[in-house]
């Protein structure tokens, strides 16, 4: 039986929940403030919470960011009867896992649960085969380049030298970063990510520095900034080359002198981070934009992660492994990829790198029937020598409404399955209304969580 937390001043909500949930099967715990429910979590444990945004006292943003500091990896649906995108946006920038809005409706509240449950399961599944291979996230690949690769993070991941990783969209920074922490003498202090292209230019200093209340306009609370997060551990600053001139200044005046100010603060704290910066541009180049003096501060070890197409001798190793890994996670029974099949993949340039496999891995547990993976299966791969189905789908249409319908529905359901299935964080991704996501969703009839096959 699942246990869900409901935390929410006002009795009448609670109590009402309460009843939809348990009548649902589930397990009811609740807590009237942020401070009872993080004292209650103290004591026992929760599988979801369902947290209120606007409550005196600790706040709803307030219990996520305490919730992150204690590691606590519950997932988290808010729910706030002052709804907007904004507040909607933070929330899940925060870390939940998505947001209603009050008053609730049940059907979308025990929809929305289902789905985090069941996503918190995936995820859970899958660390805990990767901790019984004894890897979290594996640098797969048997080319010199790779090897190379591993050899680096053996060598620089015990020092304290702040690291650059360049390299396309979908190569694997994150997996290196990851790979570092594990390596590093602070492998048992927060990892805290940060990515710089995701945040509005006139807020990135609030998100890594934090900020006071009434600091500006906005500020109806204090913050606690990314770099006070990663104190003792390790700040992963991701995209960094879409940073903005001044962001830049600021970032290059912490990382020398370890110490900074809140926005609107006066007291100067100092922490001690190890920096681990990734982009996928050149920030050497004269046009980059990228102040020169920051570049060579982070640039002290650096390695670059080379395109799938220039070591396609992996490809069939990453097919394999993704196979392996993702139909555990999804409980079901892996596929095997054809000779005609694997060819076709291993010919394949691959633009979208390591990423783009691992969400065709993905769709193909959830679409192909049969136990082997034919030609015909895959969707249409662009230079390939392939059409699939997809393509040939396409090409059927009988006029250009029909194409567009079909096109779109194909895209956004793509989008979702790489967002698992998150329909907040893929309206974000596609900057569309979540409202219009639902609509689209309902009108192509797209799927909203994983199909076992």
């Amino acid at each position: 039986m699942k246990t869900v937390l409901i935390v929410d001043d006002e009795m009448a909500i609670r109590e009402t929940m309460e009843q939809i949930l348990s009548y649902e099967g589930y397990a009811v715990q609740k807590a009237a403030s942020g401070a009872e429910a993080l004292s209650l979590l103290e004591k026992t444990s929760a599988d979801a919470i369902l947290l209120d945004i606007k409550m005196p006292g600790m706040d709803g943003f307030e219990v996520l960011e305490e919730l992150i500091k204690r590691q606590l990896s519950i997932p988290v649906i808010v729910i706030s009867g002052h709804g907007t995108i904004e507040t909607a946006v933070e929330a899940v920038k925060g870390g939940a896992y998505d947001y209603l809005e009050k008053p609730l409706d049940r059907s979308r509240l025990l929809v929305t649960l289902g789905n985090c449950l069941k996503h918190q399961t995936v995820l859970t599944d899958r660390d805990a085969l990767r901790s019984k291979i004894g890897v979290g996230g594996p640098i797969v690949g048997q080319s010199e380049v790779m090897e190379g690769v591993r050899n680096f993070i053996k060598k620089v991941g015990p020092t304290e030298s702040t690291v650059l990783i360049t390299g396309e969209n979908g190569t694997g920074k994150e997996l290196v970063v990851h790979a570092l922490h594990r390596a590093s003498q602070r492998s048992d202090k927060p990892l805290v990510e940060v990515n710089c292209a995701a945040i509005p230019k006139d807020l990135v200093e609030s998100e890594l520095f934090g900020h006071e209340k009434g600091s500006f306009t906005g500020a109806d609370r204090q913050r606690t900034g990314k770099f006070e997060h990663a104190d003792t551990g390790i700040l992963f600053l991701d995209e960094i080359g879409d940073m903005g001139a001044e962001a830049q200044a600021k970032v290059l005046k912490a990382v020398e002198e370890s110490r900074f100010q809140r926005v609107g603060g006066r007291e100067t704290r100092e922490v001690d981070v190890r920096i681990i910066a990734a982009t996928n541009r050149d920030l050497s180049a004269p046009d980059s934009g990228f102040r020169q003096d920051l570049f060579f501060r982070l640039n002290v070890l650096s390695i670059h992660l080379p395109p799938l197409r220039q070591r396609s001798g992996d490809v069939e190793l990453l097919l394999s492994w993704f196979m392996s890994d993702m139909s555990q996670s999804m409980n079901c029974d892996p596929l095997n990829f054809s000779p005609d099949t694997l060819a076709i993949l291993t010919e394949y340039s691959w633009p979208g790198n390591v990423r783009e496999l691992r969400n065709l891995v993905e769709r193909l547990l959830i679409l192909v029937n049969g136990p082997t993976v034919k030609p015909s299966d895959l969707p249409l791969l662009p230079g390939s020598r392939n059409v699939g189905n997809a393509g040939a789908s396409f090409l059927d249409c009988q006029d250009f409404q029909e194409f567009k319908a079909r096109s779109e529905g194909e895209f956004l359901q793509q989008k979702l399955i790489e967002n698992m299935y998150n329909v907040s964080k893929t309206a974000e991704a596609l900057a569309m209304q979540r409202s219009n996501l639902y609509k689209k969703i309902s009108k192509y009839g797209l799927r909203t969580q994983p199909e076992v096959v």
